[in-house]
């Protein structure tokens, strides 16, 4: 009999397993992410730069999909259905097997270095090269691209940060050394997520621009995002980047690294620090047009009014991107509190 007029078409998920429609929802992810996803019988390497060999043998098995970058092999995914999510974590160790496990047809001297545990909904991503390396959730899969850049490099951001030489305190306020050397302890010590409190007038942009070079010379990073909450403070710390001379260097951070702010959603490629404001950063995630007023307003109090700034660094599930971000100390429960600001700063998890 054929469908009553009127009823909506059935899904097609009606009739699939759990691991099916997980399979389905990572093969949509892969696509999206720049992945050509192939049956382990059908692959063609001439596809693409990236390759999602599906079911690929390993000597201790198949392995979901094992990832090619350039007809390298760099990573591995095991899938499991929506009902694993709150517990993802306890797959790792079977990641890890395939990760070390002898490649079929391949000749695979060294361990795969890219590993992630996925739903479909869920995607959790372990970065061998890391110092201790543990999974952490994120977005979605990485580009090839991307896979590709950091397996040349073999050494993770989180590598780098271990690796930061002591603090030249020269032309450095006290509370700025504090500051900075406190930050670096944290970030050395695996702890990403950090908050750092200084009183007005101290030199918080000054201080997280230090900061900024250091992890660009230092550490490795290959691009900071520099958040605002309104276009005037932007400006202002496009300003800051300009006239800062770092006491190791003659030359300004202009010379030295490339700094763009953010006034539409077209981002250089070869841009090392990209200021921008919260409200332009979304409106260009969301593939969206931003009424440049909008850019005025404080996020948090929506009457345009500045509030206390917040800086703050967050970096993406990368190896070698790193974001700085200011925002409205007023969004978060990070108030001005006796006349002190507040300054957070936080890394890949």
């Amino acid at each position: 009999m054929g469908r009553k007029t009127g009823q909506l078409p059935e899904s097609p998920e009606l009739y699939q397993s759990p691991e099916q429609i997980a399979r389905d929802r990572i093969d949509s992810r892969l696509r999206a992410a720049g992945w050509n996803v192939q049956n382990k019988d059908a692959l063609d390497f001439n596809a693409g730069l990236g390759v999602a060999a599906r079911e690929y043998q390993t000597a201790i098995g198949p392995a979901d999909y094992v990832l090619f970058a350039d007809r390298q092999a760099v990573g591995a995914i095991e899938t499991r259905p929506d009902s694993w999510g709150a517990k993802l974590t306890t797959v790792e160790e079977q990641s890890a097997g395939y990760a070390t496990a002898e490649l079929k047809w391949l000749a695979n001297a060294e361990p795969l270095p890219f590993l992630y545990e996925s739903t479909g909904q869920i995607t959790r991503f372990t970065d061998a090269g890391d110092p201790n390396p543990r999974s952490r959730e994120v977005f979605t899969f990485h580009r090839p691209e991307s896979l590709k850049s950091w397996w040349q490099d073999q050494k993770s951001l989180r590598a780098g940060i271990a690796g930061l030489p002591y603090l030249n305190p020269e032309g450095l306020r006290d509370c700025q050394i504090a500051a900075i050397t406190c930050l670096e302890r944290s970030l050395k010590g695996d702890r990403p997520r950090a908050l750092v409190q200084m009183a007005t007038g101290s030199g918080k942009t000054f201080t997280a621009i230090t900061q900024v070079y250091c992890l660009l010379k230092h550490a490795g990073a290959r691009r900071i995002l520099f958040l605002f909450d309104t276009r005037n403070l932007g400006e202002q710390a496009e300003q800051e980047f300009m006239a800062f001379i770092s006491n190791d260097d003659n030359r300004k951070f202009t010379e030295l690294y490339n700094v763009q702010r953010l006034t539409s959603p077209s981002m250089a490629n070869d841009s090392q620090v990209v200021i921008s404001t919260i409200q332009r950063m979304y409106a260009t995630l969301k593939g969206e047009e931003l009424n440049a007023d909008a850019e005025d307003e404080n996020p948090a109090s929506g009457n345009g009014t500045a509030r206390t700034p917040c800086l703050s660094s967050t970096t993406p599930s990368s190896r070698r991107s790193a974001s700085m971000s200011s925002s409205s100390a007023s969004a978060t429960d990070r108030s001005t509190i006796s006349g002190v600001r507040s300054s957070s700063i936080s890394m890949p998890t």
